[in-house]
């Protein structure tokens, strides 16, 4: 039976998904919800046509949070106790399943529930990158949710 079922959320249709079967399994299982979303650093150059550095993270992260807020409130309103993270990625070379599975880890997961995507060449058609980096490394269980 599991008790913390971290899911991550990128606001894909298929993220989507897979935080509608992490606050369903939650709700069965009575266990607490944390949802997270990784938030990567950009390098642009500043010019006065294009927005600052700081302007870009503001809004993405005004974004992302308005994202986590949505997702709490679904699993708020089937009754899951629930937590929602956002993970940022500030040092290079931090890929979005380690910031993922180090929060696991910190928060002491049981189980993993993230959505698959075949976005990134031949060898992620099935699974996708970001998935297939919690599968390699995951301690705990995972449930992977295929798109439609």
């Amino acid at each position: 039976m599991y008790k913390r079922i971290l899911v991550a959320i990128d606001g894909s249709d298929t993220s989507n998904r897979a935080l509608q079967e992490a606050i369903s399994l939650a709700g069965n299982q009575q266990a607490t919800l944390l949802i997270v979303n990784v938030m990567e650093g950009y390098s642009i150059n500043s010019d006065a046509e294009f927005p600052t550095p700081e302007e870009v993270e503001n809004a993405q992260e005004t974004y992302l949070l308005g994202m986590l807020e949505r997702a709490r409130k679904s699993a708020l309103d089937k009754g899951v106790a629930v937590e929602s993270q956002l993970l940022k990625i500030e040092s290079l070379g931090l890929r979005i399943a380690d910031a993922i599975m180090q929060e696991a880890a910190k928060w002491s997961a049981d189980l993993i529930v993230a959505g698959t995507h075949g976005r990134s060449g031949l060898s992620h058609l099935l699974v996708g990158s970001v998935a297939e980096g919690i599968l390699r490394v995951s301690p705990v269980p995972i449930l992977l949710i295929r798109s439609k």
